[in-house]
C-alpha cells in the first residue's frame, strides 16, 4: 500500500508534517514497513478542509493530526482482512 501526503504549503500549514509523524509512527510500532510505502508529495490538489492524503493512487482524503490516528488505523484494519 502506498500512502502519500501532500507537504505543499497549505497542508504544510494544516499540520502534514505531525500527520506524516503519526503515519511513520504507527507503521514502525506495528512493524507494517513491508506493507505501507509512506511518501511525501507535493500538491494533491484538494488541500480545503485539511492535508492531503492519496492511498493507492484513490480519492484523495483529508486528514487532519487530530484524525491522523484513527486513519491510519483504519487503513491498517482493511489491509489486514
Amino acid at each position: 500500500m502506498e500512502i502519500k501526503v501532500c507537504i505543499g504549503s497549505a497542508c504544510h500549514l494544516k499540520g502534514s508534517y505531525e500527520v506524516v509523524n503519526t503515519f511513520k509512527n504507527y507503521v514502525s510500532d506495528h512493524g507494517l514497513e513491508k506493507i505501507i510505502d509512506l511518501k511525501s508529495s507535493f500538491c494533491l490538489g484538494q488541500c480545503s478542509e485539511a492535508v492531503s492524503v492519496k492511498v493507492n493512487d484513490e480519492d484523495i482524503c483529508s486528514v487532519s493530526p487530530e484524525n491522523a490516528s484513527q486513519f491510519i488505523e483504519e487503513l491498517h484494519r482493511s489491509v489486514v482482512k
